[in-house]
């Protein structure tokens, strides 16, 4: 009797833990989706507002939204939790004034350094990058190696599986 007791119990359990899975996995199907069609129109408003602007660019680093020097009333209408993260900020010449600008995080990356390109830029936010005086080119600086692909790298030499440099 006591066997048959505990059989149900587990399955009681696991029904019940497989219950809030479904129902967790729902919740988070629907919010998706409404992510989703957030997301397209805010790309919708982000194409009408596109300009193509010449500038120069001086710096680029990721940082909080308070240190990125934007001004106060963007960083007050940014909602609490992305205060706390990390933005691509590119500072720019834009004909005699400099800006800062957020970054698409896509082209952050392939976004040049002390030169001269032409953005295409919504309000602050720029959304593309072309080379005024010839192409954009990547970003050539060799990442630097972690402790541990660094010995992951010896030691794949060390046993032949790796030819040596």
């Amino acid at each position: 009797m006591s066997g048959i007791l505990l059989v149900s119990k587990g399955l009681i359990v696991t029904l019940v833990i497989l219950a809030v899975l479904i129902a967790i996995i729902a919740v988070l199907y629907f919010l998706g989706k409404k992510a989703q069609k957030r997301e397209a129109e805010q790309q919708e408003q982000i194409d009408a507002m596109k300009q193509t602007v010449s500038m120069l660019i001086i710096d680029k680093k990721r940082m909080k939204i308070k240190d990125s020097g934007l001004p106060q009333a963007v960083i007050d209408q940014t909602p609490k939790v992305m205060r706390r993260a990390k933005l691509p900020i590119v500072k720019a010449k834009v004909g005699p004034q400099v800006m800062s600008l957020v970054c698409d995080e896509k082209i952050f990356d392939s976004v040049p350094v002390k030169k001269e390109v032409k953005a295409t830029i919504s309000g602050i936010y720029i959304t593309s990058v072309k080379g005024l005086h010839g192409s954009v080119s990547q970003n050539t600086e060799v990442k630097k190696k972690g402790r541990f692909k660094r010995f992951v790298d010896k030691m794949q030499e060390k046993a032949g599986a790796k030819p040596l440099k």
